[in-house]
């Protein structure tokens, strides 16, 4: 279901911000294909954020020629090429059928971003979003060795193309492989932290970890993406979370990418059972974006440093 017509917002207060603030479509309609990002790209602008995440369900759902386009014409920029993981898609414990494909898959997001201008893939691209199986500790090892040799290929890939990969802890519902900061900096051992890094989410944070700025602290220096939405998937802003920590945490760590809103519509079948929305999460979906995006500026600290890109631990 696509949104109504945009409406003209006040403009933001004047000043330097911290971060860009974006939105992903998904917050309205799945899947996101060219003909969905000509109608929403207008409104996100016209509503004044920074830039875009660009979900990529299947390698055709759309075009980086003409999704370019609408992005110059608009004035957003891509923030992130969004891998998306469902159940034919795995790099752990499956054949290599599955997992030659699942790799074709993520390299093809690579082309996507760097032909779109996209600096990043973010996603949990390890397993798909629901598997879940019980591993002692050596199991484990086992598993994040096996992630870290079927992962490498597309790490070149990315390297060569100057993207950055941001892997996704998910909660506990949603996988039983990366759910903590903690354990996805393990998993990442050894591999090049100028090429890939850690994708924060709020909503994923809010259920697995002790604290928010605790979590952007064991991130420290592979921060390479950040979600945000209320601890129900809402709105940022309209929930218990403890934003200015979790901002000052990120400005303190030397973050200065992009904050993307990422939430989801129970009115769309396929996304809503995917996402476990059932209900709506706010008045609408438009204000979702709108809320959350003043929000954002209101709570949002001025840089306390310049910016600097992750730190290389390989």
């Amino acid at each position: 279901m696509m949104p109504a017509p945009a409406p003209t917002l006040p403009p933001s207060p004047a000043r330097q911000a911290a971060f860009p603030v974006g939105a992903n479509p998904w917050i309205w309609h799945s899947p996101v294909t060219t003909e969905v990002l000509e109608l929403l790209l207008p409104r996100l602008a016209a509503w004044g954020f920074d830039c875009v995440e660009l979900p990529l369900e299947q390698e055709d759902d759309w075009r980086p020629r003409m999704v370019g386009e609408l992005l110059r014409s608009t004035g957003l920029t891509p923030a992130a090429v969004i891998a998306v993981m469902p159940p034919d898609r795995q790099l752990v414990q499956a054949g290599r059928l599955t997992t030659r494909a699942t790799r074709d898959y993520l390299l093809r997001c690579v082309d996507a971003a760097y032909e779109v201008g996209a600096p990043v893939v973010a996603g949990p691209m390890y397993a798909a979003v629901g598997r879940t199986w019980r591993m002692d500790e050596d199991e484990r090892a086992a598993a994040y060795a096996e992630w870290r040799d079927n992962i490498a290929p597309v790490v070149a890939h990315a390297a060569a193309a100057g993207v950055l990969l941001a892997v996704e802890p998910l909660n506990r519902y949603e996988t039983s492989l990366l759910n903590t900061v903690a354990q996805t900096v393990t998993a990442l051992d050894g591999l090049p932290g100028e090429t890939i890094g850690v994708a924060l989410d709020t909503y994923h944070q809010n259920i697995e970890e002790r604290s928010l700025p605790g979590a952007v602290r064991a991130a420290a220096g592979r921060i390479a993406h950040v979600q945000v939405c209320a601890n129900d998937r809402g709105a940022p802003g309209a929930d218990h979370l403890d934003w200015p920590g979790f901002l000052g945490a990120l400005d303190e760590a030397g973050y200065r990418g992009p904050l993307c809103i990422e939430s989801f519509t129970a009115h769309n079948a396929t996304i809503a059972v995917a996402a476990s929305v059932w209900r709506p999460l706010a008045s609408t979906q438009d204000a979702i974006a709108t809320e959350g995006l003043a929000f954002l500026r209101r709570v949002m600290p001025v840089p306390s440093r310049p910016s600097r890109p992750p730190t290389p631990t390989a």
